[in-house]
This record gives structure tokens, C-alpha cells and sequence, in this order.
């Protein structure tokens, strides 16, 4: 008897055990029942609420790294959870939905993303909302499942577009393109969409597409547009900066002037990244070879830019790193900040002329720009030092001190009367500060040890 009561509570202990994944607060989701997982504490240092604040966490950082795509899921244990799809939600959806009842929180849209390409994922990107001064837990389950779709809120692509290929990357608010290799081009939105596709799948050129996809908002020509990179060669002319595309080889053909290559790093539906290669720049002063990645972010109305130079060869060791933004045409206003330029314009035409045998044909004279903000903001811990730009038409920059490791980073912002946001001076100026103080005041992130439950 004794023997056999000892078997029962033995039995019932484990059945308890076994359902210990739901009672101890462990997330499922129909039959996915993941038995390991990391926990990530994340930290607004910030007096300010953060909404949609990203996350990136890098993976060789992580306990355990041998992850496979579809063998994550990123979990927030406050967020309500799921509830069963209808029939009709599933097919509208589509079975790799999620489509059972989750429980112990909800699953968070999130990125793996190969940044070097080597086949194996770098980063790991999610975006979560964070209150001022909030200590918040995520969790990061293994296991495989495959459920989960999302719609894409950014974009990036290269195209073959205006007889050369050509990079662009958007969020649903603004959208970016190099149509000169180095010198950023803006697009502006009128309604919450991603127009980048129609407008290179068709060819359209960015100042003529339809009225519901926006326009391009400013002229880039000589000028450093809504964001470019220098250099700062000579200290007795400081100035006077040296740039890629105007090279002392300018249009000699690639084979002595600077050369660029393009590639999308990543399309997905949080953020998307161009990387951009310049080669063989030569100043008369040095040669360099640099890398940038540019990315995008759902839901906001700025793109950061992380620069790594892969050859630095300086004649003198005064070189300092830039990077700039264009007076904005009309501009009214210049705002200041450590680290953060912006530039105010109203009441301009953003339409070049088309021309036929010199003559006008098409002007555009009918739409003006009623209010138009531009924004640069170089990390502070980079020390940048604000230089005004008299030459290339005029223009704002950073002058910043060579690093070790020949990288440093920056954000580009973008804002008009006709957008959804940030349609306003206040608005916009309001949006750029807040902003900058986030790029400067990322979230912070504590990793916890790999967890596991025995079933």
C-alpha cells in the first residue's frame, strides 16, 4: 500500500512538472511548446515614453548562438495574447499564420538579419514600446515554428533606374534614393505608404508620379542633399572638404575616378538596409575606400547611416571624418544642437524644369512646397563639430575626429506640410529633438542565461 500511494504521488508530480511550461509563465502558442529560452531585460534610460523604440540585440552576444531561422520567436509577457483565427481570418492569412491561442504574452514582430552575409544572422530586430524610465522583460524562445506572417512596413531595393543602378530605401513616411552615388535624395509621402516599387517597377520619375505616392520634395545637384559623406583634408582651408563624386578624375570612367557598388542587406518588414561601397576615391590628398549602411524603420521618418572606412590613406595625418546636409531650398531657419543640424525651407518649387530643344515644356509651377525640414545628427560620442559649407551651393556638416576603428555613425530626417506627420515647423522640430536624444540614448540591454525546462 505504502509502495503504491508513493507511485501515485509520484505519477502526480509529473503531471505537474510536465505542465510546468504554462503554470510557470512560459509562452505557447497551439502546439508550440518551446522548452528553452533567453530572457532580455530592457532599460529606458530616459525620463521620456519611447514608442516603437528598436531593439537590436547582436547574436554573438547571446549564450547560445546555434540558432536557426524559424527556430526564434521574440515574445513580450505583458502584451495580451493571441486569440484563434477565425476561419475566414485563416483564409485571408494563410496557414503560416498565427492561427492558435497563444498564452503567457504575444509574439513580437522581429528580424534575423546576415549584415556580412556569410550565411549565418547577425542581428536580431525587433521594435517595443518602452515608458520613461521602464525596466521591461522580453523573451527570446528556441524551438521551431514556422507561423507568422506580417506585412512589410519598409523597403529597400536596387534598380536599374535613369541609366544607372540605383539604391532606395523607405519607410512608410519618407523615402531615400541615391540617385547621385553618395548625396541622398528624399521623397516625400502624402499618405502612409511604400511607393519606391511603383516608382522604379514603372520608371516613374520621382517629381511626376501620381499624386497618392508623393513626390520627390528637394533638388540634390552639387549640394550634400538630405545626407552625404566627406572628408576634411586640410586644416588651413577648414571649409573646404573633399567628396566622392568630385573627385580630381570626375568623369575620367570608372577606372580612374571613384566607383561604387550597391547591394540590399536587408528587406524586411521592421526595417530595411542598403549597403553602399565607394572605391578607389582618390583626393589628390589621400585614398580611401569606405563602406555605408543605410537602413530604414517602420513607422518612422529617419534613416540612420553606419560609415566604416576600409582603406585609409591619408598624405596628412589632419584628416578629419564629415558628413552633411543641404541648405534646404528656401530655407528660413537653421537649428542647432550638439550633434544635430536642421535645416527649415517654405514656399519653393521642388520641380526641375523638363526641357525639350531648351525650351520649358513642363514646370510644375502650379505646386510649392509650403514647408519643408531636413535634419542631420551625428552621435555625440563622436565629438562632431558643426561646419557651415559655403561651396556646392551651400550646406551644414560635422567635422569629426578619425576613430580607431575608422567608423562612426549618423541619422537623416525628413518632414513637409503634405506628410502625415510631422507636417508642421513645430512638429518637426519637436520630432528632430526627440529623436536625436533616442539615437543618442538607446535602449539598453541586459542578457540573461539560456534557460531550460524538462517536459
Amino acid at each position: 500500500m505504502k509502495a503504491f500511494i508513493q507511485g501515485l504521488l509520484l505519477c502526480v508530480f509529473c503531471v505537474l512538472f510536465q505542465g510546468s511550461a504554462i503554470s510557470s509563465g512560459w509562452y505557447t502558442e497551439g502546439n508550440f511548446e518551446p522548452s528553452r529560452r533567453i530572457e532580455l531585460t530592457l532599460s529606458n534610460p530616459l525620463d521620456v515614453d519611447r514608442p516603437a523604440s528598436p531593439v537590436v540585440v547582436l547574436r554573438e552576444e547571446l549564450p547560445y548562438q546555434n540558432i536557426s531561422y524559424e527556430w526564434l520567436t521574440v515574445v513580450d509577457p505583458d502584451q495580451p495574447s493571441n486569440p484563434k483565427l477565425t476561419v475566414k481570418q485563416l483564409q485571408e492569412n494563410g496557414a503560416e499564420a498565427l492561427h492558435d491561442i497563444e498564452t503567457n504574452g504575444h509574439f513580437l514582430i522581429y528580424q534575423q538579419d546576415d549584415i556580412d552575409k556569410d550565411g549565418i544572422w547577425d542581428e536580431l530586430f525587433f521594435m517595443v514600446d518602452l515608458k520613461a524610465r521602464e525596466t521591461k522583460t522580453i523573451y527570446l524562445y528556441l524551438g521551431f515554428t514556422e507561423r507568422g506572417l506580417y506585412e512589410h512596413k519598409t523597403h529597400a531595393s536596387v534598380s536599374w533606374y535613369g541609366r544607372h543602378p540605383m539604391p532606395f530605401w523607405e519607410s512608410e513616411n519618407i523615402g531615400w534614393k541615391l540617385f547621385y552615388p553618395t548625396d541622398v535624395d528624399m521623397h516625400g509621402k502624402r499618405k502612409s505608404m511604400l511607393t519606391a516599387y511603383p516608382e522604379y517597377q514603372g520608371n516613374l520619375g520621382g517629381y511626376y508620379m501620381p499624386q497618392e505616392y508623393g513626390s520627390d520634395i528637394m533638388a540634390v545637384g552639387e549640394t550634400f542633399g538630405a545626407g552625404g559623406i566627406c572628408l576634411f583634408e586640410h586644416p588651413a582651408h577648414p571649409d573646404s572638404v573633399s567628396r566622392p563624386r568630385f573627385s580630381p578624375n570626375r568623369d575620367k570612367g570608372p577606372l580612374e575616378d571613384s566607383r561604387y557598388a550597391f547591394d540590399v542587406v536587408a528587406n524586411g518588414p521592421l526595417r530595411s538596409m542598403i549597403r553602399i561601397k565607394t572605391m578607389h576615391w582618390q583626393t589628390g590628398s589621400g585614398t580611401y575606400e569606405l563602406e555605408q549602411l543605410y537602413t530604414a524603420y517602420s513607422g518612422k521618418s529617419y534613416s540612420t547611416c553606419r560609415v566604416a572606412y576600409t582603406t585609409f590613406q591619408p598624405e596628412s595625418n589632419k584628416v578629419y571624418f564629415g558628413c552633411g546636409i543641404r541648405k534646404v531650398m528656401g530655407e528660413y531657419e537653421t537649428g542647432k544642437g550638439r550633434g544635430m543640424v536642421m535645416s527649415l525651407g517654405k514656399d519653393f518649387d521642388p520641380f526641375p524644369p523638363v526641357t525639350y530643344s531648351e525650351s520649358v515644356v513642363v514646370g510644375y509651377t502650379d505646386f510649392k512646397v509650403g514647408f519643408e525640414g531636413i535634419a542631420l545628427t551625428v552621435k555625440e560620442k563622436y565629438n562632431p563639430e558643426y561646419v557651415e559649407i559655403a561651396g556646392f551651393s551651400g550646406n551644414h556638416a560635422f567635422r569629426i575626429p578619425v576613430t580607431p576603428d575608422r567608423k562612426y555613425e549618423y541619422m537623416i530626417m525628413g518632414g513637409w506640410n503634405e506628410g502625415e506627420i510631422n507636417n508642421t515647423e513645430d512638429a518637426y522640430k519637436k520630432y528632430v529633438r526627440g529623436e536625436s536624444l533616442n539615437y543618442n540614448n538607446p535602449a539598453k540591454i541586459a542578457i540573461g542565461q539560456l534557460e531550460t525546462i524538462v517536459k
